[in-house]
């Protein structure tokens, strides 16, 4: 049966979780500006689409190499304190970009008699290393504030309310993520989007213009991290992780994590499972529906298709936080199985589809179907998992994806240069059917049971 109103109406009374969903509503769109506005700023300022790249990929290298260390962090020294502290230096950070981009000076002459001129060169602050240095350090924060905001939860709410607060929580994230660029898109719109780009005179870098929308992007979001630190500083942890001693180091506490991970049979098989789906065809979509949007009308349609893709994780996510255990009708290994093999179909004719409505309807389902799972999956970890390892274990389960999937990307697009992009969906989509029934054949992911 689904989870009764009162008990949905309970957890919403919860102070923890209240203080919770919150914090994280706030941080979640207060993230999306900067998703926005840092790629344009960097766009803006050098014109350069390897910049640009290389600014996304500071931000996401730390984040995947460090996330395992963060992890270890989070389970020597509580969530909470973990999460709190990545809050105050994503803020910092921030600030320092506002200030940089608010600070932005041309040269201009003055006149000091009726013969005579001075040019006075200002330059700015905001250079592109300053950018780069900056981009690293939003990435080395979110290294340790994603296992420390994912294993928060069991420690602040009952077990059996974990499904329906995942539900919701991830559910409000995936609005952010509709939401957050429109607000962003407003503010620089209002603000300006720093779209006039002044070349100086005597060798200075170029600067940009008319960038206070992009500053008030920065600024909100440096703001949206102060408040949600607040709020965190409002939640009391029901119970603190069992004291265990601490290992000799870091690395140490780190082969803990991956050691309980490989002795706990569900635990490895199924992160197993995840980490070859992610590499072997995690680039697929990444890299594919890009190029399958110019194809069709251009980067309007690739806008479309995350969106609609976005709008079927939402409702999936909504299903599964609100039908709950009526819902299941098999264990949860067969149904991870059963899943993948549908989105695994419905992934193999994208490359094939001549309309926007045709990709549209097969993005929207596989939206819906790996909302739902998606939900399950972290619940499934967050119940199984002891808590004094959980930070370990949801970072060794979040590098799978940030870390193997860009692997596969790269791959991917090397790949495109030698397949057309039919065979490229139809073929991934094949794979992750082809995994998921050799896991259920040869592998004991059938038998792994929800509690």
């Amino acid at each position: 049966m689904s989870e009764p109103i009162p008990a949905r109406a309970a957890l919403l009374r919860e102070p923890n979780f209240k203080w919770l969903l919150r914090g994280g509503v706030i941080s979640m769109l207060g993230d999306q500006l900067t998703m926005i506005a840092l790629p344009w700023l960097v766009f803006r300022l050098t014109g350069d689409t390897v910049a640009l790249g290389l600014v996304i990929a500071l931000m996401s290298i730390p984040r995947a190499v460090f996330i395992l260390v963060g992890g270890a962090l989070v389970d020597r020294h509580s969530p909470r304190r973990v999460l709190m502290l990545s809050k105050y230096a994503n803020a910092a950070l921030l600030a320092v970009l506002t200030l940089l981009v608010l600070d932005q000076r041309p040269a201009h002459t003055l006149d000091v008699g009726a013969a005579l001129s001075l040019t006075v060169v200002m330059t700015p602050h905001l250079t592109l290393m300053a950018i780069y240095a900056l981009a690293f350090g939003i990435g080395l924060a979110q290294a340790f504030g994603i296992p420390s905001g994912t294993s928060i939860m069991p420690l602040a709410i009952a077990p059996q309310q974990l499904q329906a607060a995942n539900g919701m929580l991830m559910g409000l994230r995936q609005l952010s993520m509709l939401a957050g660029p429109l607000i962003a898109a407003g503010l620089l719109a209002i603000g300006g989007d720093g779209g006039h780009l002044q070349r100086q005179a005597h060798g200075a870098g170029p600067l940009v213009a008319d960038a206070r929308g992009l500053a008030l992007a920065f600024g909100l979001d440096c703001l949206s991290f102060l408040v949600s630190a607040w709020t965190l500083s409002k939640v009391r942890l029901l119970a603190a992780p069992p004291s265990t001693p601490a290992p000799a180091s870091v690395l140490r506490a780190v082969g803990d994590g991956l050691a309980m991970v490989w002795r706990d049979v569900p635990l490895r098989t199924c992160f197993i499972y995840w980490g070859a789906v992610s590499l072997l065809i995690g680039g697929a979509m990444q890299v594919g529906l890009p190029v399958l949007s110019a194809a069709l009308h251009g980067a309007a349609t690739l806008g479309l298709l995350m969106g609609v893709h976005g709008a079927g994780t939402l409702l999936g996510m909504g299903a599964a936080a609100l039908g709950g255990a009526r819902l299941r009708f098999a264990s949860f290994g067969t149904l991870l199985l059963l899943i993948d093999g549908a989105v695994g179909l419905l992934v193999m004719p994208l490359g094939a589809v001549d309309a926007v409505w045709q990709a549209a309807s097969l993005m929207l389902a596989i939206g819906v179907l790996a909302g739902f799972m998606q939900i399950n999956v972290f619940t499934w970890i967050q119940r199984r998992v002891p808590p004094h390892m959980m930070g370990r274990a949801m970072s060794i389960f979040m590098f799978i994806f940030m870390g193997l999937a860009p692997l596969s990307a790269g791959a991917t697009g090397w790949l495109l240069t030698m397949v057309p992009l039919s065979q490229l969906f139809a073929g991934g989509g094949m794979i992750l059917v082809l995994c998921a029934a050799l896991a259920y054949v040869f592998t004991p992911m059938r038998r792994i049971t929800n509690a």
